[in-house]
């Protein structure tokens, strides 16, 4: 249970430091951008796959379902949602819509146990004040919640695929099938410009995104996510704002408010008032394959 707290928080953190790299790629077309982002994971993966001397697994009918859905609303719709309700008013309240997370999969995972459920809310009191209390439009509040599903989805669509496929395969062919998706939304919003040279800035940032925030943090995910079930790691999906707030402090681009401070406070408080005390059935949602 150790190694799954250690992978899913630095997972989850790591996907929050995208915020700190979001400005370099400001100029670059959005899809297209998202699209050559799980292109170079999508190859990163399944090279690691080849040399690591794992076999391809030829998925049944519903892992292939899963794998769709997984690719579609985990990684499509959610990148999508985000990108069109942060246009549509801001990055606050998609944040603070996300901030939930954490009491949408101890919910959906089952009868969570109180101290997890109790967590959760404390998780999302904090997220939500880190990100602000953020205001919007009903537009922007429905690709919010838009969001908010391909985010459950990311990970409740990949628990039947690890105990088979483990956490590199289910990461690279969930990738794979994400890159055709995004550039045909890319070519019918952003047309033959969907794709340009990026400059030494933006390729940086992209590299970013597909290395860390998706490669690396993909496989911590679904690593830890069998060894905790989805209430317990979706705790630590409040990290994200708090990410954000450090990264934004230690490259100077924002110092964080009281009120971020305390909502960095109250994250921590709720990750530890749920995992203060083990449920056993929480923690052994799947058996995972050997990676």
């Amino acid at each position: 249970m150790r190694n799954g707290i250690v992978g899913a928080a630095t997972a989850m953190f790591l996907v929050g430091t995208l915020a700190g790299v979001s400005g370099l790629i400001d100029s670059y077309p959005v899809y297209g951008g998202q699209a050559l982002r799980y292109f170079v994971a999508a190859i990163i993966l399944l090279v690691v796959t080849r040399v690591l001397g794992l076999r391809f697994v030829r998925p049944t009918a519903r892992e292939a379902l899963c794998l769709g859905g997984l690719a579609l609303l985990g990684l499509v719709v959610f990148n999508v949602c985000v990108i069109e309700s942060t246009r549509a008013s801001g990055p606050a309240l998609v944040g603070t819509v996300l901030g939930t997370v954490p009491l949408a999969l101890a919910l959906a995972g089952g009868r969570p146990a109180p101290r997890v459920l109790a967590g959760a809310c404390v998780v999302v009191a904090g997220a939500t004040l880190a990100t602000g209390l953020g205001s919007g439009n009903a537009t922007s509040l429905l690709w919010a919640l838009g969001a908010l599903v391909g985010e459950v989805s990311f990970s409740l669509l990949a628990i039947p695929l690890l105990p088979r496929l483990g956490a590199i395969r289910t990461s690279a062919y969930s990738t794979t099938l994400a890159v055709p998706m995004l550039a045909a939304i890319g070519l019918a919003t952003e047309g033959t410009g969907i794709l340009r040279t990026p400059t030494p800035a933006e390729a940086f940032g992209l590299a970013y995104l597909a290395i860390v925030v998706t490669v690396v943090a993909f496989f911590l995910w679904y690593k830890s996510l069998p060894r905790l079930g989805p209430g317990r790691a979706g705790l630590f999906a409040g990290l994200i704002p708090v990410a954000a707030i450090v990264t934004g402090a230690v490259l100077g681009v924002a110092m964080p408010s009281a009120y971020d401070l305390l909502g960095a406070g109250l994250v921590v408080a709720g990750i530890l008032v749920g995992l203060s005390r083990r449920n056993p059935a929480a923690g052994t949602v799947v058996s995972p394959s050997e990676v």
